[in-house]
Formats: structure tokens, C-alpha cells, sequence
């Protein structure tokens, strides 16, 4: 038995819509997920760049051991709109604020940038007084991060600030 032409596009368009779940059809930012210094554990930054990604920003991963300096570089030739900081290594005093400098130093005040890790409760407020507009420990859920994305483009869209460089004081939760 044959079936004509027509019909097995449309049969095949279906279980191929069956079998694969749907994804977004926009692409809602581009991020930068980064890992400053010499810190060689990557699994919950890969977790958190597929789930950006998943919930449909573009997301580029920079890799291991990166200095501030390449993650600027990186953050501006990829006309990133927000970067991700993953810190394990307890560097995170040291290595967050360079990055934040060297983005405000290159005219980048206008990312939006954010932290997780392992970043002790009492360490939080001096990087966001850098700019850093949230911060993750260990165990926060995906979502949350997406949470916050949404809010930060929600206050770009009505005009707020929320860059590193901006000054807005503003920060997530």
C-alpha cells in the first residue's frame, strides 16, 4: 500500500513532533559562562550552561582556567549581554572584581553579571557592590537563574539599569 506524498510528510512531521520536545523559538540573550583562575571543576557550570541554553539563550562556554583578562576579551568579541562566574577555588575575592574592572575599563558597564559557587555568605556584599547582581551557592535550582534573567531583562526593557558598571545597586533576592 502506498501513501501519497502529501500525507507521509504530514505523518512523519507528526511523530517527529511526538518524539522531540519542543524548544524555544527565540533566543533571548547571550551569555557568557565563564571560569576564572585555576579552578579545574567544571560540572555545575556546564549544568547551568545547558540549562540557559535549554531555556533558549544563546550560551557560550569559555572553558577552564581563564583570566579575567581572556574572559573580558571573550564577554566583548562575542557581544555578550550577560556573564556567569563559576568559583570553587575560594579566589573568588580576588579574581570576580578583576573581571568586573576589566569590563567597566572596556566600556562593558552595561553586562550584566553573575555568580555561583562556593562563595561564603558574609564575602556576598562586597561583590555586589562590584556589580555582581546574584550570586548562587551550591543547590540553587536552574530555574532561579533563569528567574533572574528574566527580571534583569524585564528592568532593561523599562529602562533600569542592571549592568556591572551602572551603579543601580540593584541585585537579585
Amino acid at each position: 500500500m502506498s501513501i501519497p506524498v502529501g500525507n507521509a510528510a504530514m505523518l512523519t512531521r507528526h511523530r517527529l513532533l511526538e518524539v522531540c520536545p519542543p524548544t524555544p523559538s527565540f533566543v533571548e540573550m547571550r551569555i557568557v559562562i565563564a571560569k576564572p583562575g585555576l579552578d579545574g571543576h567544571d560540572r555545575g557550570a556546564k549544568v547551568v550552561a545547558r540549562a540557559l541554553r535549554d531555556g533558549g539563550h544563546e550560551v557560550v562556554y569559555t572553558g577552564l582556567r581563564k583570566t579575567p583578562g581572556e574572559i573580558v576579551r571573550i564577554v566583548m568579541d562575542e557581544d555578550a549581554a550577560a556573564l556567569g562566574l563559576s568559583t570553587l577555588s575560594g579566589a573568588h575575592d580576588v579574581l570576580v572584581p578583576a573581571v568586573c574592572d576589566g569590563l567597566r575599563e572596556e566600556g562593558l558597564s552595561e553586562v550584566i553579571v553573575f555568580a555561583g559557587g562556593i562563595i561564603p555568605s558574609d564575602e556576598r556584599d562586597s561583590l555586589h557592590n562590584q556589580g555582581v547582581r546574584a550570586i548562587f551557592g551550591p543547590g540553587a535550582r536552574t530555574s532561579e537563574i533563569l528567574e533572574f534573567l528574566e527580571a534583569a531583562s524585564g528592568r532593561i526593557e523599562s529602562g533600569e539599569p542592571v549592568g556591572v558598571g551602572e551603579n543601580s545597586g540593584w541585585r537579585w533576592r
